[in-house]
């Protein structure tokens, strides 16, 4: 037997009935020859991995806009954190790590810079609307065509919306991903200044908890004590009721009309700026994009591939570069 046909034996083995088991995946867009050494959801995690999208992650906005400070999640260390949370729930229940990890890692590949603010202002002008979790498929079919399993695909275009994913792992980022972002969008809040602990409602801390751990372990603890019970994820009634309620909280003193959102228009002015351009000046799209164009893709889905691409620091820089007078970056310096 092969390393990768030993572990397809554990999974047979030690995984629960309703785990997701890799030598039963429903395969690939295209054939590929199988890894001697790693199950097909161990290799798609590491072409994720290994992929430019990843890379990017490092230097995209998660909430606040260019913050100043070492400490504030990026879009990376979101990803982490999902997958952190993701799999200490797959392995409680038994269910498959390695697909979890897998979607986990690439739920967010798709994410333009600045966060929601540039999926906001591309959905606002490209005539086909614009949604990270669909974005983050076409980057590993089309753009960087990983060739990924079906179960991985599924989940990351499931990971937020209304169809649920198909697979239990697929379902578990669903939930991972919001006790993630709530929890460290409130401990970058609360190091930001715009809000302080003793501002979130009394009776939530004392239910969820009143740290950042104790908040996450109480989720996940729901997490696991619900897939126990009814071999589905979810949470019990009153714990997901409190998360949603912890989140409506951050929309309204945080991620909606404050401090943290004041530079979120020129943000989207920048990347409408952007938008506009290329679509006027398409032959000064970068050849893997007009590649893309010649290959029957309409040239607004390109422009937003390009510009959903970008990193912060990229997309400022190009736009200096077509809108800012050289003169002008002169005297700034």
């Amino acid at each position: 037997m092969t390393v990768r046909e030993q572990q397809q034996e554990r999974e047979r083995l030690t995984l629960a009935n309703w785990a997701t088991k890799s030598y039963a995946s429903r395969g690939r867009q295209r054939p590929m020859e199988e890894c001697p050494y790693r199950t097909c959801f161990q290799r798609d995690r590491d072409r994720i991995i290994h992929s430019k999208a990843f890379r990017r992650l490092s230097n995209k906005t998660q909430v606040f806009i260019s913050p100043e400070g070492d400490h504030y999640r990026a879009r990376l260390t979101h990803t982490l954190e999902v997958a952190q949370i993701a799999r200490t729930v797959a392995r409680a229940l038994r269910l498959n790590e390695d697909l979890t990890e897998a979607i986990a890692l690439g739920h967010d590949l798709g994410h333009t810079p600045f966060g929601h603010a540039g999926e906001r202002a591309l959905d606002e002008v490209c005539p086909f609307g614009f949604r990270h979790n669909e974005q983050s498929l076409r980057m590993i079919d089309r753009i960087e065509d990983l060739n990924l399993t079906w179960e991985v695909r599924d989940g990351i275009v499931c990971h937020t919306g209304g169809r649920k994913a198909d697979t239990p792992e697929g379902r578990i980022i669903h939930f991972a991903d919001r006790i993630a972002y709530i929890n460290h969008d409130i401990d970058d809040a609360i190091r930001g200044g715009l809000i302080r602990a003793a501002d979130i409602p009394r009776r939530l801390l004392d239910s969820l908890g009143d740290t950042h751990g104790r908040r996450i372990d109480t989720m996940v603890t729901a997490m696991i004590s619900y897939g126990q019970q009814h071999r589905e994820i979810g949470m019990d009634e009153k714990t997901h009721h409190e998360m949603l309620e912890l989140r409506q909280f951050m929309f309204d003193y945080v991620y909606q009309g404050t401090e943290a959102q004041s530079e979120e228009q020129r943000a989207k002015n920048m990347l409408r700026s952007l938008y506009e351009y290329f679509v006027e000046h398409p032959d000064e799209l970068p050849s893997d994009y007009f590649v893309l164009m010649t290959q029957g893709d309409p040239l607004e889905r390109v422009v937003c591939d390009y510009i959903a691409c970008m990193t912060d620091r990229y997309s400022i820089s190009t736009y200096k570069k077509l809108f800012i007078p050289k003169s002008w970056n002169k005297i700034e310096d």
